[in-house]
């Protein structure tokens, strides 16, 4: 029960980040919303590229090293979602960044961040 967990709260949090951006009108919260769902998204791949006592993909060297590669091949951790996971994390920022600084700037230059006063001016 306690395994599948992870796996329930990624979702959850994917799915708060959703309503945040259907149903929130400021801009700020829309923002928020956003990278809510973006971490959501990336604790389930790394819950997907996870395996219970799992060892790094180092590879030894050395005489008898293929015999122990294959022997040991079933118990590497994958290592992409991760790399893929940190990848987003630093193109989430960026996009946090940009949605903030718009926000701000309909700000100054409208003096609303409410999504209906945008439209009405």
């Amino acid at each position: 029960m306690w395994q599948n967990l992870p796996y329930g709260v990624a979702i959850l949090t994917f799915m708060l980040g959703i309503y945040c951006l259907l149903f929130k009108r400021n801009l700020i919260k829309i923002a928020i919303g956003l990278k809510i769902m973006s971490d959501g998204l990336h604790l389930l791949l790394l819950c997907l590229g996870y395996r219970a006592g799992g060892r790094a993909p180092i590879l030894p060297e050395g005489e008898g090293a293929k015999e122990i590669v294959t022997s040991l091949a079933t118990s590497f951790v994958d290592p992409l979602p991760q790399a893929l996971v940190l990848t987003a994390i630093v193109i989430g920022v960026c996009v946090s960044a940009v949605a903030l600084s718009l926000a701000v700037k309909a700000y100054q230059r409208l003096g609303v961040t409410d999504t209906v006063g945008l439209r009405g001016k």
